[in-house]
């Protein structure tokens, strides 16, 4: 409910017009105009708000960037570990100097844009790091705390996408052979597209030697130390198929061992640490083959090019690999797809030529006069 009308000051007498207006949670505010038309416009203005979603209350909007940091990680019971743990770096290393104590409303556009372009680092961090901010706001627009999330229409610095390395069957091979008892690993790694957290935390029981698959259910990954279990990314298990030729060592691995033992183990039977893997073998097999400087994920990347290589389709690259959707998929490897675009037209040129050789006929004259006979075949 809004209203204007007409009032008098007590000690002049003069004419002011008094707005007022009561907000949703039914709490009153008013001021004094001296035209007519401003009281307007500034009922018009908290109205539209209200009507659109947008109207805030200016005292929660004093609350300090801090304080909704918290709350939006508050918020989020639904993040794995990492992912908390990487957010939570992000607020004290980098938001907190700077926005810690500023309150909401006070987080303008123009700060942000400076803020980041001041920061130093890779694009790639940058954005995280705003990105991080972005959701506070968002998280306080949610709650009525602003109006708007300040952080829209930054222009934040273009990432140039880093060409991925994809190695070929013989360099996987060379690869597997440096790394000698461990080429097992390799192999799993570059033909399956398993992150390396979900290969440590396969066990005996999440191997199916008949069907050749393994079941994905859970990731271990290094947290400051700690080794931290938890739900596989997009929080689906799947079925992963390894090749034929892993049959022998994959029914080695599982003979007479428990099914809750842990499929790959480190030391003490613990789930192999991804760094203590490079720094004991893997690196070490990557300089003896030859292969350029090399990451265990980058075997991901040669599990996805394989698989598209041999035929594979975006949805089955997708369901292998354990991405969100196709979409993901194509974004990420969209290289990869590109041959399929020549394929394409290579089967529609074949079939146009097939579709008009069966529809020719011989050229033949009927009692009638008439002439039946062999359509074109446009060689163009």
């Amino acid at each position: 409910m809004a209203s204007l009308r007409k009032v008098f000051t007590e000690r002049s007498g003069a004419v002011r017009w008094e707005a007022r207006y009561y907000d949703q949670e039914h709490r009153q505010h008013k001021r004094l105009f001296r035209r007519k038309v401003d009281g307007q416009q500034w009922l018009d203005e908290h109205t539209a708000a209200r009507w659109n979603g947008a109207e805030v209350d200016p005292r929660k909007s004093r609350r300090t960037v801090a304080v909704e940091a918290q709350a939006w990680l508050d918020a989020h019971g639904d993040w794995g570990v990492s992912t908390r743990t990487r957010n939570e770096g992000v607020i004290r290393n980098h938001i907190m100097p700077r926005w810690g104590k500023v309150q909401l409303g006070q987080v303008s556009t123009e700060a942000v844009q400076a803020w980041v372009n001041a920061m130093a680092g890779a694009p790639g961090t940058v954005r995280k790091n705003e990105g991080v901010l972005s959701s506070i706001c968002d998280h306080a627009v949610t709650m009525r705390r602003l109006g708007v999330n300040p952080c829209k229409g930054v222009v934040l610095p273009r990432q140039v996408k880093e060409q991925r390395r994809y190695l070929s069957d013989v360099e996987v091979q060379a690869l597997a052979v440096a790394a000698g008892d461990r080429s097992v690993i390799v192999r799993l790694l570059a033909y399956t597209g398993l992150r390396f957290g979900e290969f440590a935390a396969l066990k005996v029981g999440s191997v199916d030697l008949g069907r050749r698959r393994l079941l994905v259910e859970q990731s271990v990954t290094e947290i400051n130390g700690v080794m931290v279990w938890s739900d596989v990314k997009t929080h689906q298990r799947r079925s992963v198929p390894y090749p034929g030729f892993l049959d022998s060592a994959m029914a080695d691995q599982v003979q007479g061992r428990r099914r809750d033992e842990i499929l790959f183990p480190g030391r003490g039977g613990n789930p192999i640490r991804e760094g203590n893997a490079r720094r004991d073998w893997f690196d070490r097999a990557v300089a003896t083959s030859g292969v350029d400087y090399l990451t265990p994920h980058e075997l991901r990347h040669t599990a996805a090019s394989l698989a598209v290589r041999s035929g594979a389709s975006v949805l089955a690259v997708q369901r292998m690999l354990g991405h969100a959707s196709a979409a993901m998929t194509l974004d990420t490897y969209a290289d990869l797809f590109d041959d399929d675009l020549d394929q394409v037209m290579a089967k529609v040129t074949a079939a146009r030529a097939e579709s008009l050789e069966a529809d020719s006929r011989p050229t033949v004259k009927t009692q009638d006069g008439e002439v039946t006979g062999q359509i074109g075949v446009d060689k163009g």
